[in-house]
């Protein structure tokens, strides 16, 4: 009785040893802000959430497949067309006056109150006014009247602005649209048309001329200038002065040698060299230099000053080595050899490097590259900078270069990756992607960019259009304090992948024993002195070089002396490790004998690695970082159950949505996923600091992947598999009957318990589940009987509890039959009450689980769940649950496995009292040998927990 008041305080004091005792991951450093590589954009636009993928009904508040931005004045210009076949062309220009009343500063507060706090894209967060429509649910092609005209556009692609003037390239028409100030009232016609006799003509190109285009993409004012990427004519137009007039003839040219000059169609006709281009698709200038993405070179050309001349040459290149090189991702290109030393090898100029270093060599010696790296680039779509880093939208890869200074080398390696996790990868989907039922389908996320088009700066957030998405992402600079993997799932932090060697037999010298892992051999030679203990610790020490060798780099070996047994943990995170094969052989000491030892692998590859930053709403997740905090705060709820949002000067966001804060310190915060973003695949988190001194610091950005439902178990601190927050689940003896099957009306069924049988005549409306709570009824009925019956609150089953506590309970005979047809399935899965113990007592080699006994663990991360109705939820962000007990989670825990046996899963649900937390009960099977440590891990769909440990001791 006493251990079962105390559970509950056994519970929190572990608990509270877990969350706040902040683990030292690094000294505090301070960093100024910057960008992060992999980081998530902070806020976006024409979209509710940053995983939606709204294609409905055009509006002021969602976009289409958007091209190009430009911002000036706390005004954004956003084109809602392109030219790469993404849907919906909206055919319009989307302007957002007072853009700051939407884009709040990174270190202020969000306002609370919608679903999405940084995403505009709701009724309430819309652009004030549009171009080229009439109005904003208008999307046609030369709208109103279907040519062209003053107000109306077809396939605009570029826009710029100086605050006073609007450019916009209206590439279908091949013109080029100005308007003398920015417009204020929707489908307001432009003044000044270029490329073009007037507003109403649309002479296709038969000639080039110094007014004509044919295609263009990409305009900029800077100044008095006005440039203009003619794209298929394949050069950069120049006026030195705004155009007054219309047609108005431009003053030089860039890429082709005059302002008549008819470039070669193909590529392969018009060589790369420092003074042309091919389908330039935009310019830039940041006052002092020019940038032209010469898309069909896959290059991005840098003046170092303005350039004033036709055909004047570029004198940096990126994406390439050199200024005659255009390969897509050239990743072997290097710079050109200058000449040859003494001995005839090839030299180089100073400082300069290949694009790509080598990754290996492959079998015949030569060295092996990545698909891209840093330095290259695939179809790069615009180039802007704000006087001191350069940005680059690299479409073909899917990613924005980040360069921290202006390249002043050819080929220069880009500092910073947006849209990806490192500079190799090209990946357009969440990860939590995988799981949904059509596999296909392309899931966006905050940190992922599908061929983004345009960027726009406005000194804090990066805007990058995403037009696949069909949104505006907006990344901003902060403390690069949170790693892009540093937000887990509390219990689990980092789910690795494990594996077992066990070893047996008698002694033998001179037998040999390998252990194979990924391909490398570990092989001992057993001596005449060895036992099993022996020579589990020499094969330790081979396997993790302690004996003079290399550690391997796939694995960790550790000993688990007390079962002869090696477990090896994979030094990789997550599912990665899942892909280390290993096994292991004996081979005797003569050709004619026979070892005598043996060694068994529980499989042949690592089993169990898992995406612990996939988290559920609800489930608690720790933040690692740096200077999160001045100090360490445990969180308090209020007198209504609610943790706070504000703890210790620290608020973490979610999607803009404040987060329940259980413990903040400097370099880790126990916080909990609201159940508000249970509608998404990703969302975007950040922490904001109020320091001591009153400084106010934003960490970047960074991704986290929702998912349904994503198990961790509650282990102690230590390397993994950890020991698990276990404890023995009752006093009194348990046994289950499992109730399966189908129905059919006058079949029986019945249990027995010792001499009594409880019969149960089936209805033509009865289910599994009445059948199985008509037997409770039944059971329950006889108030002589030993046991009470009780359902289960996962599968149908009856739970039947020795009414006696202690031991006097155990042994009470259960058997079952079905009569009839036997349609109904009964089946007793132990066939008698088992294993009393101390309720609430801890699990632990002193008091040790049994087999067969019903044991409880403690888990975040199960998601939303129900009442037993399966439909009713409950559960609040932030507030302690207060019942009641008897509750489900959405996605049922349907397996539990406790070295290599099935577990019964007799409840699974939020615990009373707690936060975030679950209670799941486990009857262990009744065939474990003694292990004291017995790998378990639960799972829900395809989703399984990290890998924790218990003792277990068979009598």
């Amino acid at each position: 009785l006493i251990y079962w008041v105390l559970a509950p305080k056994f519970v929190m004091k572990y608990l509270a040893l877990i969350f706040f005792v902040p683990i030292c991951l690094s000294p505090l450093v301070a960093q100024s802000a910057n960008f992060l590589t992999g980081q998530a954009a902070r806020m976006t636009i024409g979209q509710p959430t940053f995983t939606a993928q709204s294609v409905g009904a055009p509006s002021a508040y969602q976009v289409g497949a958007v091209s190009s931005v430009a911002y000036a004045s706390n005004t954004l210009f956003l084109v809602d067309s392109n030219h790469i076949q993404a849907q919906p062309v909206n055919n319009r220009i989307l302007i957002y006056n007072n853009i700051s009343k939407f884009l709040y500063p990174p270190t202020s507060e969000i306002p609370q109150g919608d679903p999405c706090p940084v995403c505009i894209g709701a009724a309430n967060f819309g652009a004030d006014v549009v171009v080229g429509q009439p109005d904003f649910v208008s999307t046609g092609v030369n709208q109103p009247a279907g040519v062209p005209s003053q107000t109306g556009l077809r396939t605009p692609t570029g826009v710029a602005t100086n605050g006073q003037i609007l450019a916009v390239a209206d590439t279908d028409n091949n013109r080029v649209l100005i308007w003398k100030t920015i417009p204020t009232t929707n489908g307001a016609p432009a003044d000044i048309v270029l490329g073009q006799p007037d507003f109403n003509t649309f002479n296709p190109p038969t000639s080039v001329t110094a007014s004509g285009f044919r295609g263009p993409q990409g305009v900029w004012i800077q100044g008095t200038r006005l440039f203009v990427a003619d794209t298929q004519n394949h050069r950069v137009m120049v006026w030195n002065n705004i155009p007054s007039t219309n047609n108005q003839a431009a003053d030089y040219v860039l890429g082709e040698p005059n302002l008549t000059t008819a470039p070669p169609p193909t590529v392969s006709l018009l060589p790369p060299q420092a003074n042309n281009l091919f389908s330039p698709v935009s310019v830039t200038s940041d006052g002092q230099r020019l940038f032209v993405t010469d898309l069909g070179h896959n290059r991005v050309l840098i003046w170092n000053a303005i350039p004033t001349q036709t055909q004047q040459p570029a004198d940096v290149v990126l994406g390439q080595p050199d200024m005659t090189s255009d390969a897509d991702n050239n990743v072997l290109g290097s710079c050109v050899s200058n000449g040859t030393d003494s001995d005839m090898n090839p030299t180089y100029p100073a400082g300069c490097t290949p694009v790509c270093p080598p990754t290996g060599m492959d079998s015949a010696g030569n060295p092996t590259y990545p698909q891209r790296c840093g330095a290259t680039l695939s179809f790069p779509r615009y180039a802007l900078s704000d006087g001191q880093r350069l940005f680059v939208a690299d479409g073909g890869n899917d990613r924005v270069l980040v360069y921290n200074s202006i390249p002043t080398q050819n080929g220069q390696l880009a500092d910073i990756i947006l849209g990806q996790a490192d500079a190799l990868s090209d990946n357009v989907s969440n990860s939590a992607g995988t799981f949904r039922p059509d596999a296909n389908i392309q899931v966006s996320s905050p940190d992922t960019i599908r061929t983004p088009m345009g960027l726009a700066w406005d000194g804090t957030n990066l805007f990058v259009t995403d037009p696949f998405d069909m949104r505006l992402l907006v990344f901003t600079i902060g403390q690069p304090n949170v790693p892009i993997n540093g937000i887990t799932n509390a219990a689990s932090l980092v789910v690795y992948a494990i594996g077992t060697v066990t070893f047996s037999g008698t002694i033998t010298a001179n037998d040999t024993i390998t252990v194979t892992i990924n391909g490398t051999n570990y092989k001992y030679t057993v001596v005449a002195a060895d036992n099993l203990t022996t020579i589990v610790t020499n094969m330790i020490a081979l396997i993790n070089g302690t004996s003079g060798g290399t550690p391997d780099p796939n694995v960790v070996a550790t000993p688990n002396l007390g079962f002869n047994q090696i477990i090896l943990t994979s030094r990789l995170p997550g599912a990665d490790g899942n892909n280390v094969t290993y096994s292991a052989t004996v081979a005797a000491a003569t050709s004619s004998g026979t070892a005598t030892e043996t060694a068994t692998t529980a499989g042949v590859n690592l089993n169990g690695g898992q995406n612990a930053a996939e988290v559920a709403p609800a489930t608690l997740v720790t933040i690692n970082g740096t200077n999160l905090s001045d100090t360490s705060v445990p969180g308090t709820p209020d007198s209504n159950g609610f943790y706070p949002t504000s703890l210790g000067g620290v608020q973490v966001y979610f999607d803009g949505i404040k987060a329940p804060l259980v413990m903040v310190s400097p370099t880790q915060i126990t916080a909990q996923i609201p159940y508000e973003v249970s509608d998404r695949s990703g969302v975007s988190a950040y922490v904001r600091t109020v320091h001591s001194d009153n400084s106010i610091t934003n960490t970047t950005a960074v991704a986290v992947p929702i998912v349904g439902e994503n198990p961790g178990i509650f282990a102690a601190p230590g390397s993994d598999p950890r020991p698990a927050m276990a404890f023995h689940a009752s006093s009194n003896a348990i046994a289950l009957v499992s109730v399966d099957g189908a129905i059919v009306a006058n079949d029986t069924a019945t249990v027995t318990i010792q001499d009594r049988s409880y019969a149960y005549i089936l209805q033509s409306t009865d289910t599994l589940t009445t059948v199985r709570d008509a037997l409770v009824a039944l059971i329950n009925a006889n108030p002589d009987e030993k046991v009470t019956a009780s359902p289960s609150s996962l599968f149908n089953r009856l739970i039947l509890t020795a009414k006696v506590a202690g031991p006097d309970g155990n042994g009470i005979a259960i058997s079952v039959a079905s009569g009839g047809t036997s349609s109904v399935i009964l089946t007793a899965l132990n066939p008698q009450t088992c294993c009393a113990s101390v309720a609430g007592a801890p699990i632990t080699p002193d008091s040790p689980a049994v087999p067969g006994e019903v044991i409880t663990i403690y888990a975040t991360g199960l998601g939303l769940t129900t009442l037993g109705d399966g439909t009713t939820p409950v559960g609040k962000t932030g507030q302690v649950y207060s019942g009641p007990a008897f509750n489900i989670p959405q996605t049922a825990v349907d397996n539990a496995q406790l070295a290599n046996t099935t577990a019964n899963v007799l409840s699974a649900g939020l615990k009373p009292g707690m936060l975030g937390v679950y209670e799941v009960q486990l009857q262990i099977s009744s065939t474990l040998p003694t292990n004291p440590n017995t790998p378990l891990f639960i799972a829900q769909s395809v989703f399984t927990s990290n890998i924790v440990t218990i003792p277990i001791v068979a009598p």
